[in-house]
């Protein structure tokens, strides 16, 4: 059956076609309730249950659930609930949330895909009694209520018609007081969110669930401006008297933060409560630039926590922002609207109301960049001591803070299992098992090659090739070797683990790698992008075991030039495989001469050359404090830590990866011009290297980043010899001064915009790391393409599919970079749980209020407050601080602290505030009376530090004794 809508429409040359619409109607949809008499189901569908357990005391009996489309959109995390069963979602409503959120679209569908949630997705729109058409005049949300009425009226009748003695209905629930005006006229059972969940008995953690916009309405003081309407905004941005731009809040002070305007080279200023006007981090915002009398300088004061300023008056002008004489100004705007909110769901605590009978309380969110939230929950005595997950509903003007609901709680403050669960859903790392769809469509165990494979590849099993990776490496992707020929050239092979052999496009294993974009590594577990059967076993190339690989073959003579390039799917059989130190003993050990050891020193000879060659062009030499953790085994507690150390052998296989994604990179925007992914390095504006340069020229040196080629110059020459950390402390200063790096597809930008800035290469990719990184699985069959190893599919060759999944990539690469540095902060944060230690540091950056430390023996950066605010010491006359705009430096009698100059730190663990434990710095030397801490009794700092420095004492007498045994047995021997 169907109905047609014919209607008249005028073409763009001012012609009139006739329109016909189809629209086709059945009668033998099935309702979804089990053993219906009356509907045709199939075993693999949903169904819903035919008696339905409810407890309400509204609506006492069996009943199904009936939603609207803004009941899903506004309440998900409510129906994320495994309380909530029996829903009947009808395809209007379906189909409104997919073009409304497509973020709720996706966490509805997976509610949908779970049988045990009975969620029944009712196609209503095809079903002869429940479709109805637009009425004249009729609002496109009229109808769908009206659909959603007709399609509860019907299964009213229908569950009657079934079984005259069945009691089951069906509730509707909307927010919308017409919609349940109407549907009561119509006879119906219908409620709002809110008084349907009170109704309900044994499940009290479903109210703290509940958005509704009616919480929290005293408006008797109003604090903020008034936002400005979408129309407003639009016509403020086309007449050029607004601007837009995402808002990022200021890692060190909360009522600050900027704006990024294309038009504009610097980030815009926002400065101050009222001029942020309920711009939260992340937000796409409007603002409207202040008179240039206006502007002001970034503050310079660290400020990270609101209690130096907390209370609820708020005044027009913030105290810390006074702004100096003669300071630099720089573009400064005050938020007029919001153009689209990125709220996310924060991980954090609950400070519980001193009015021990209030259900309202504040949320205090572990990203210090997110304002407090107000909640209201009836679990508090539970959840003070959990760290919970709550979502903000909306910012009403009168209110300090955003309005927000309860979601979940994870467990136990300070519980490492729980503070790993807070690090991965803050960066939203998608870290679920695999399905067991997934699961079931991945080779099975043992594995052996498929004899057609050696037929379609080149056999390299008797080449001598092995793997050089960090310790306790599992997922080993990558593997060498390097021989002499005949003709004296060196023959270098770089092999990589094939996995698109086992992940074929469009696949549900495809579709999640894509997902997930990388491997995401924390200090003490891994977040596979591929199920670890994979990563872990048939595409890691382990020694002595046969893997199919992805080669790269060069000649290359002694110089390091290359002669020509192959590239080739094949099968390999690594002959070992090594660890950095392992396989540094054995380029060092004169007395190995076999295969490996010859090829290890070729690799190495020949990248000391690339690498030269590289830094000659203009390479970036750069520097980030890095440190490694020593496990527990059993308690996987960190029990050590030490600042990794780089040897030749570090170098060797970065130079031939990069070698290698150069060649390949060369090789697909060859023969894919338009859709070859590529990574890309921009060049820094020049603004960002204002710091790098001030710091370096109040040390009597000029930093010139004019091009890469002088930075890098530059950097070389700026050598301290009282100093050996100086450099270093450049370098890493240096890194800040950079842009992200980025994936994106040849054909959407300017070739000479290809150009990778910290490589001083024209051109960049990754194909090394296809285990771990999405982007590599898809150079791979780029390259397969290319050489006719494997035919392309659309979605490859689709630019703007690809462009939109570079999209994707880059922003799973920075959350995963951002994951780790939160592990890294995390096991800090365990290892001084119990202990004291005085370590050496250098000054990073003198601030108006506080000195910035870096600690190189740990990679660990701190602040070491001077002024009284957020100093205990300073608030009880202590000692009084200057600090010199003008050459950027604190004094305090005869004492003047310079960036980079050494100091001695006291780092101990401050528990006080259980949702922000911290890392604390006092300073040791220099010394300053009423400010300084005593050095540790002895230079011991515990008893672990003090049995570590017993362990080396220990380990140095052993290296004495062996050392002069060994000196006696080169006597005898004499």
């Amino acid at each position: 059956m169907l109905t047609n809508r014919v209607f008249m429409k005028k073409t763009r040359k001012g012609g009139i076609i006739k329109v016909v619409r189809e629209h086709y109607l059945r009668d033998d949809i099935a309702c979804g309730i089990a053993r219906c008499g009356l509907c045709l189901m199939t075993d693999s569908r949903t169904t819903l249950d035919r008696v339905p357990e409810f407890s309400s005391t509204a609506f006492p009996g069996a009943h199904y659930l009936m939603l609207d489309t803004n009941v899903i959109l506004y309440q998900i995390d409510l129906l994320e609930s495994d309380a909530v069963r029996n829903v009947i979602v009808l395809s209007t409503v379906l189909d409104e949330v997919r073009h409304r959120s497509p973020a709720i679209f996706k966490r509805l569908r997976k509610i949908l895909s779970d049988p045990g949630r009975k969620f029944f997705t009712f196609v209503n729109e095809h079903h002869k009694e429940t479709y109805l058409g637009k009425g004249v005049g009729e609002s496109a949300n009229d109808r769908n209520d009206r659909m959603i009425r007709r399609a509860a009226v019907w299964y009213g009748k229908h569950i009657k018609e079934e079984d005259s003695g069945n009691k089951v209905r069906v509730v509707v629930l909307t927010d919308d007081a017409e919609n349940r005006r109407k549907a009561k006229e119509d006879g119906l059972l219908v409620s709002s969110v809110a008084d349907y969940v009170t109704s309900l008995s044994g499940h009290p953690e479903l109210r703290d669930k509940v958005f509704s916009s009616e919480k929290w309405q005293d408006e008797s003081k109003i604090i903020f401006p008034a936002h400005l309407t979408t129309t407003q905004i639009h016509e403020g941005i086309k007449k050029g008297e607004l601007l837009q731009g995402a808002f990022f809040a200021s890692r060190d002070n909360f009522l600050e933060g900027n704006v990024r305007v294309e038009s504009i080279e610097e980030p815009v200023l926002i400065q101050g409560r009222l001029n942020l006007n309920r711009a939260v981090d992340g937000d796409v915002v409007a603002i409207k630039l202040l008179p240039k009398s206006e502007w002001k300088c970034p503050s310079g004061v660290v400020l990270v926590d609101e209690q130096a300023v907390d209370n609820e008056a708020v005044e027009t002008a913030d105290p810390e922002f006074k702004q100096e004489d003669g300071a630099d100004r720089v573009p400064t705007a005050t938020v007029v609207g919001i153009i689209k909110r990125k709220w996310r769901q924060y991980c954090g605590i609950l400070a519980a109301n001193p009015m021990a009978s209030s259900t309202r309380h504040l949320f205090i969110a572990s990203d210090r960049n997110i304002p407090r939230i107000r909640i209201e929950t009836r679990q508090s005595a539970q959840l003070i001591t959990q760290k919970i997950v709550v979502a903000i509903d909306y910012w009403p003007r009168h209110s300090k803070y955003p309005i927000g609901h309860f979601v979940r709680a994870l467990g136990g403050i300070g519980e490492k299992d729980t503070e790993n669960e807070v690090i991965l859903l803050e960066h939203d790392v998608p870290h679920g098992s695999f399905s067991a769809e997934i699961q079931s469509q991945l080779p099975k165990l043992p594995w052996t090659v498929d004899p057609e494979e050696y037929r379609k590849r080149v056999d390299l099993r008797d080449i001598t090739i092995c793997s050089v990776d960090p310790p306790g490496c599992t997922d080993i992707d990558d593997a060498l070797h390097a021989r002499r020929l005949d003709n004296g050239n060196i023959e270098v092979g770089v092999h990589i683990a094939d996995v698109t052999h086992f992940i074929k496009p469009g696949t549900p294993l495809d579709k999640e790698a894509g997902l997930r974009a990388t491997t995401v590594y924390l200090v003490d577990k891994r977040i596979d992008m591929v199920p670890d059967v994979l990563s872990s076993n048939l595409c890691s190339l382990r020694g002595g075991e046969e893997r199919l690989a992805f080669s790269c073959i060069w000649e290359l003579d002694d110089g390091a030039n290359i002669i020509n390039t192959k590239f080739h799917k094949s099968v390999i059989k690594s002959k070992a495989a090594l660890t950095y130190q392992e396989a540094q003993l054995i380029i060092d050990d004169p007395t190995q001469t076999n295969q490996t050891a010859q090829s290890l020193r070729l690799l190495n000879k020949l990248a000391k050359i690339l690498k030269r060659r590289r830094i000659d062009n203009g390479a970036l030499v750069l520097a980030s404090p890095e440190i490694r953790f020593n496990i527990d085994s059993e308690t996987h507690d960190p029990i050590d830590v030490v600042a990794k150390k780089l040897l030749d052998t570090n170098s060797m296989v970065e130079e031939f990866m990069l070698l290698a994604n150069v060649s390949v990179a060369a090789k697909i925007q060859s023969e894919f011009p338009e859709c070859a992914m590529l990574r890309r390095h921009p060049c820094p504006p020049d603004a960002n290297f204002d710091p790098l340069k001030k710091a370096a020229s109040y040390q009597g040196f000029q930093i010139d980043t004019s091009c890469g080629k002088n930075l890098a110059t530059s950097l070389d020459l700026a050598v301290k010899p009282d100093n050996p950390y100086f450099n270093t402390l450049l370098r890493i200063l240096a890194t800040r001064c950079m842009m992200q790096a980025v994936y994106f597809i040849s054909g959407t930008i300017q070739q000479q915009e290809y150009f990778h800035y910290g490589l001083a290469s024209p051109i960049y990719t990754h194909f090394t790391s296809p285990i771990r990184r999405y982007a590599d699985v898809i150079v791979h069959r780029l390259l397969a393409a290319c050489i006719g190893a494997d035919a392309t599919y659309p979605a490859l060759l689709d630019k703007q599919a690809s462009s939109q999944l570079c999209n994707n990539l880059n922003y799973r690469n920075r959350m995963a970079q951002y994951a780790g540095r939160a592990s890294v902060a995390l096991h800090t944060h365990l290892f001084f749980r119990d202990r004291t230690e005085d370590e050496e540091g250098y000054i990073l950056f003198v601030k108006k209020n506080a000195i910035q430390v870096i600690i190189p023996k740990y990679g660990l950066e701190g602040t070491i407050y001077v002024a009284g605010k957020n100093n205990e010491k300073l608030k009880k006359d202590g000692p009084s601080f200057v600090y010199n705009e003008e050459t950027q430096t604190q004094s305090c009698g005869d004492v003047e602290f310079h960036a980079f100059d050494p100091i001695t730190v006291r780092l101990s663990l401050d528990s006080t505030n259980v949702q922000h434990q911290r890392l604390v710095f006092e300073l040791v030397t220099p010394f300053i009376e009423g400010f300084s801490v005593p050095p540790l009794d002895g230079g011991a700092t515990n008893g672990a530090a003090a049995k570590r420095k017993g362990d080396e004492a220990v380990e140095n007498a052993e290296k004495t004794i062996k050392k002069s045994k060994k000196e006696e047995s080169k006597k005898k021997k004499k």
